[in-house]
C-alpha cells in the first residue's frame, strides 16, 4: 500500500476544504483525491487536477454522487459544515453541523465501512461521539478508525511556545489533551519537548491563549470566518502521519479525540501511536502537574455533556 493512499475530502470546496485538498494534492502519499461538496466541487477538482503530481483528482457534486466519491477509499476527511462567526462558540454550530455531520458519516458507514474516519467539524466533541453512534447503527463500529481532528491545537501550542522561548517550532512538541473546545483544550507544558519552564502567571496566559487561539481567529477575521488555512494544515498534518502509519512506518504518534478509557469521559484526546489499522495502543495521560489535573477536573463536566449532546442526537437522527 506503499504511497498509495486514495483519500476523500467531504466539503472540499468550502474555507478548509480547498487548502486542505491542495496540500493532500501535494503530497507523494496521495494516489487519488475524490472531492466532495454540495457546490462548485467540479471548478476546484479541475483547478487541482492541473497541479504536477499524480494524485488523480475528481470532483463529485451532491447527494447522489456520494457513494461514488467514497468508494474505495482508505481515509475520509470531513471539514464540512459552517464556521464560527464573531461572538459564537463551537457549540453554536451543533444544529446545523450535526446533522450535516451524521448524513455523511452515514454514507461512510455504507459505502466504505473499513475506511479511517477524520472529522474536522466543529463542535468535535459532539461530533465524533454522533460519528460513532452513526456507525453503530449501520453495524460497523471500530472505534480504531474514528478521529476527532485535534491536531490544530497542538500546531498552535507549539508556534506559541517556540515564540515565547525563541525556539524552532518544527522541534517543539507539546501534547493537548482533553477536547476540542475552550476549557476541555489541556496543553500539557510539561511535557514539552524540549523541557521548557514558565512563571506560573505565564503559563496560565499561555494556556489561555492555546484554549482561545480559535476564538483570536474569528475576532481578526471579522465575521469572515473561522480558522481554515491553519486548520487545512494541521488536518493535512493528520491524515499524512495516519497514512504513513498505514503504510507501515513505526512510531507515529498523534493526540486525537477519541473513543477512550483513560478519564471518566467517553472520549478524550491523548497521544495516540497509530498502525495499520488505526490506533494501535492509547499512549494516555502519563505524567502531569498539579495545575494540569486540575484543568482536567474542571473540563470533565462540559465534556461529557457535549458527548452526551452528540449521543442523544444520534439517536433521534433519521
Amino acid at each position: 500500500s506503499q504511497n498509495n493512499a486514495k483519500v476523500a475530502v467531504l466539503g472540499a470546496s468550502g474555507g478548509i476544504g480547498q487548502p486542505l485538498s491542495l496540500l493532500l494534492k501535494n503530497s507523494p502519499l496521495v494516489s487519488r483525491l475524490s472531492l466532495y461538496d454540495i457546490a462548485h466541487t467540479p471548478g476546484v477538482a479541475a483547478d487541482l487536477s492541473h497541479i504536477e503530481t499524480r494524485a488523480s483528482v475528481k470532483g463529485f457534486l451532491g447527494p447522489e454522487q456520494l457513494p461514488e466519491c467514497l468508494k474505495g477509499c482508505d481515509v475520509v476527511v470531513i471539514p464540512a459544515g459552517v464556521p464560527r462567526k464573531p461572538g459564537m462558540t463551537r457549540d453554536d454550530l451543533f444544529n446545523t453541523n450535526a446533522s450535516i455531520v451524521a448524513t455523511l458519516t452515514s454514507a461512510c458507514a455504507k459505502h466504505c465501512p473499513e475506511a479511517m474516519i477524520c472529522i474536522i467539524s466543529n463542535p468535535v466533541n459532539s461530533t465524533i461521539p454522533i460519528t460513532s453512534e452513526v456507525f453503530k447503527k449501520h453495524g460497523v463500529y471500530n472505534p480504531k478508525r474514528i478521529f476527532g481532528v485535534t491536531t490544530l491545537d497542538i500546531v498552535r501550542a507549539n508556534t506559541f511556545v517556540a515564540e515565547l522561548k525563541g525556539l524552532d517550532p518544527a522541534r517543539v512538541s507539546v501534547p493537548v489533551i482533553g477536547g476540542h473546545a475552550g476549557k476541555t483544550i489541556i496543553p500539557l507544558i510539561s511535557q514539552c519537548t524540549p523541557k521548557v519552564d514558565f512563571p506560573q502567571d505565564q503559563l496560565e496566559q499561555l494556556t489561555g491563549r492555546i484554549q482561545e487561539a480559535g476564538t483570536e481567529v474569528v475576532k481578526a477575521k471579522a465575521g469572515a470566518g473561522s480558522a481554515t488555512l491553519s486548520m487545512a494544515y494541521a488536518g493535512a498534518r493528520f491524515v499524512f502521519s495516519l497514512v504513513d502509519a498505514m503504510n507501515g512506518k513505526e512510531g507515529v504518534i498523534e493526540c486525537a479525540f477519541v473513543q477512550s478509557g483513560e478519564t471518566e469521559s467517553p472520549y478524550f484526546s491523548t497521544p495516540l501511536l497509530l498502525g495499520k489499522n488505526g490506533i494501535e495502543k492509547n499512549l494516555g495521560i502519563g505524567k502531569i502537574s498539579p495545575f494540569e489535573e486540575k484543568m482536567i477536573a474542571e473540563a470533565m463536566s462540559e465534556l461529557k455533556a457535549s458527548i452526551k449532546k452528540g449521543e442523544e442526537f444520534a439517536k433521534n437522527f433519521k
